[in-house]
């Protein structure tokens, strides 16, 4: 999916939504960021594998997207802050129905494999 199906309003509103959270780690990223603010190497430690240039890139994307805010503390050595804004947790809280349909997904997925 393109990163402009984000922005045509001739898209289903779903699409438009997944559009936004599209990726591997932005998903990952709101759910960290639900906790508080943090700062970007924090992100890195809390999911391995990924990289700093897709976190940025991650980062980046959501914030344009208006879902995520960037805050640079003037300090040396530069503290920058990465936190939800107000319409990243209302994505979150839209989101938290479909996570709890995917644990029930899972869980019957492991019922079978074990009833098999």
């Amino acid at each position: 999916m393109t990163r402009s199906r984000a922005q045509d309003p001739n898209v289903c509103g779903v699409t438009a939504a997944i559009a936004v959270i599209d990726g591997k780690w932005k998903t990952a990223l709101l759910w960290l960021l639900e906790s508080g603010p943090h700062r970007p190497g924090e992100l890195r430690r809390q999911l391995p594998g990924l990289s700093e240039k897709v976190l940025t890139q991650a980062l980046r994307e959501m914030e344009t997207d208006g879902l995520v805010h960037r805050e640079v503390h003037d300090v040396l050595p530069l503290k920058t802050l990465y936190s939800l804004t107000a319409f990243g947790r209302e994505l979150s809280e839209a989101l938290a129905p479909l996570s709890e349909w995917g644990h029930r997904r899972l869980e019957k997925l492991t019922e079978a494999r074990s009833a098999s």
